[in-house]
């Protein structure tokens, strides 16, 4: 509960509350399934999204969360089995991205926000720099999070409050809001679309349409300068992309995004193909949240005969797309590029670490999927997306 200094601007900074494995499977799907955000150089990822893009069963690992959040939320501002979560979302915010002050219900269409909470997946100084979080009034007046952490306070005016620019890196956090109000309930909203889910068979994600991806500096759609976030995050890791529909000559440019794609790195391909690029994002980010794991387990040496040496006309191929979808790479190193961090990245992916990952990729979707489907009649009677214990 409050203590009496706390009244005037109640809050609440929680230290570890999510856990180091929470928020790193966190990031894997934000940086999997993010689009273009709501204010200039944040990305976001709602789960109403998730659902759109055909990846449903990626809001399985949100759901123990949410549950221990409410409950904390909650107890804390003394609403017992009051409050209805209103919004559930993962936020990133970039280079140059910031926020002046303000209070969380300071439209008239946010009006039914009572309480807000704010997690962060990544840390201060290591991962991002700048981007401070700040109060207006009362204590603490600032914070410099570690992953982990979560500050929970009332979305009035007690709780003013501003976000510093972000100066390097990715300030990467999962942000919620509570409601009293039953009819602004995220869940029953979810729930129903999730009903209309028809695909029980194996879920290869679907991208949304190409101007959700692209991001511009000017936040309008000048598509000579920016960049598409999915290849530019797969160019982060050091992979470019080859279409296998280039000979469609038919095909507007952002459709090659779409159909068959290969994946490419240093002079070489991977044979395999990708049903779209967001199904490549997928596996590289999954290898990329997993990859110690996936090393020491030694799976599929086999892998090697997948890997051939690139011909020239399909580096044409490749240098094609990129000038079409990374025409500014200064750019995505402006904006993603983390000078704080130690620059491994790039180099530390091979193609034949992806070929590998492929099948645990697809045994954590059909675990999740599995627990996804097991879980949905019990959400749909009760209108609730809870933990649902198997048995």
């Amino acid at each position: 509960k409050m203590s009496e200094g706390k009244r005037d601007h109640p809050r609440l900074i929680l230290h570890n509350f999510i856990t180091p494995e929470e928020c790193k499977e966190l990031e894997f799907i934000h940086k999997s399934c993010s689009t273009v955000g709501y204010r200039p150089n944040v990305f976001s990822t709602t789960l109403s999204h998730l659902i759109a893009t055909n990846s449903p069963h990626l809001l399985i690992p949100f759901v123990s969360i949410r549950e221990r959040l409410k409950e904390k939320m909650e107890e804390t501002f003394g609403c017992e089995y009051e409050l209805f979560i209103e919004f559930t979302g993962l936020i990133s915010w970039c280079r140059g991205a910031c926020i002046g002050w303000h209070s969380d219900d300071n439209r008239l269409y946010l009006k039914q926000r009572d309480f807000s909470a704010v997690c962060y997946l990544n840390s201060y100084g290591k991962d991002f720099k700048g981007g401070l979080f700040r109060f207006q009034c009362g204590e603490p007046a600032t914070i410099a999070p570690s992953a982990g952490d979560v500050i929970m306070y009332t979305a009035d005016d007690r709780n003013i409050h501003s976000v510093d620019e972000v100066t390097d890196g990715e300030r990467l956090t999962l942000a919620m809001w509570f409601t009293r109000d039953s009819s602004h309930d995220e869940d029953s909203n979810l729930i129903s679309r999730l009903s209309q889910c028809s695909s029980p068979e194996f879920p290869l994600p679907l991208p949304a349409s190409a101007n959700m991806y692209w991001f511009s500096p000017h936040q309008n759609a000048n598509l000579n300068t920016g960049f598409d976030i999915c290849v530019a995050r797969l160019h982060l890791l050091g992979f470019g992309i080859h279409s296998l529909q280039e000979e469609d000559r038919s095909l507007d440019a952002s459709e090659q995004l779409m159909g068959p794609i290969q994946l490419a790195k240093g002079g070489e391909l991977l044979v395999r193909k990708f049903t779209n690029v967001l199904h490549a994002l997928q596996v590289v980010q999954f290898c990329n949240w997993k990859a110690s794991e996936l090393k020491t387990s030694k799976v599929g040496y086999d892998a090697v005969e997948e890997v051939k040496a690139i011909s020239q006309p399909q580096l044409e191929t490749i240098n094609a797309l990129n000038s079409v979808f990374l025409p500014d790479k200064g750019l995505v190193t402006t904006i993603f590029g983390c000078l704080c961090s130690n620059g491994e990245e790039k180099g530390s992916l091979n193609l034949t670490d992806v070929s590998s990952a492929i099948t645990s990729w697809e045994e954590y979707t059909c675990k999740l999927l599995k627990e996804l489907l097991s879980s949905l009649p019990q959400w749909k009677t009760y209108q609730t997306i809870h933990r649902v214990e198997s048995g």
